[in-house]
């Protein structure tokens, strides 16, 4: 059982930055491939970001290349998302995924989900 639980979301500013955090439980979390979904309102949820369990390899939605970063430390149980020149349309709740395999992950297949976490750009 891995349980997953995202930091606090928050307001910022077109343009802006925040970094999410997500936190595991158990001891296998190095051995689990991580990803970050969303969904904003009136819309279905969507693939964000992706990495290996080794943090080997990423896979971004095209969305957000380039100005979203997903990494991870494993002696922490713990997986970031830093997300930089943040538009309105990056407003929606954002989940954690945790599967042993990364194409799960992508598909929106993963074994575990956190409950979610707001965030909103707006001025």
């Amino acid at each position: 059982q891995v349980q997953l639980v995202e930091s606090r979301g928050g307001l910022v500013q077109p343009g802006g930055s925040l970094k999410l955090s997500c936190a595991a439980s158990g001891r296998t979390f190095s051995s689990y491939a991580m990803g970050w979904f969303r969904q904003a309102p009136g819309k279905e949820r969507e693939f964000v970001v992706a990495i290996t369990w080794s943090g080997g390899r990423t896979y971004y939605a095209d969305s957000v290349k380039g100005r979203f970063t997903i990494s991870r430390d494993n002696a922490k149980n713990t997986v970031y998302l830093q997300m930089n020149s943040l538009k309105p349309e990056d407003t929606a709740i954002y989940y954690c995924a945790a599967d042993p395999i990364v194409l799960r992950v992508i598909a929106g297949d993963s074994d575990y989900w956190g409950p979610g976490t707001q965030v909103a750009v707006s001025s």
